[in-house]
């Protein structure tokens, strides 16, 4: 029987990566809430920085503006990083949402 997580998204890597610098609350089943620092998101997954004491295989549940709450799977970790997967594919539309609302262009931020 192999370990860690079984993802029903397949690898995925080529998704396009949006930079980004949001801190996340986590839910996690064992800890509670842990803070996450998102450093890039894209329609199935994320980076964050922090997660040093996470394992692979692991689960939080995580909040975002316009998806609500989604869980995501630990893949990969590298020191203070790691790359979870999220347990569906995020539409392309309300990721551009998703995207909007995290990093408001010009001409949504106020004029003064």
């Amino acid at each position: 029987m192999r370990g860690g997580a079984q993802l029903s998204v397949t690898d995925l890597r080529r998704s396009t990566r949006h930079p980004v610098n949001l801190p996340v609350i986590g839910e996690h089943r064992a800890r509670g809430d842990i803070m996450l620092q998102f450093a890039n998101i894209s329609t199935t997954g994320f980076m964050a920085n922090g997660c040093g004491d996470l394992g692979r295989g692991e689960r939080v549940t995580v909040r975002l503006p316009v998806i609500g709450r989604i869980e995501a799977f630990l893949v990969w970790t590298d020191g203070d990083r790691a790359g979870f997967q999220f347990e569906r594919i995020i539409r392309l539309d309300d990721f551009n949402k998703l995207i909007r609302a995290i990093q408001p262009g010009p001409r949504s931020r106020s004029q003064g």
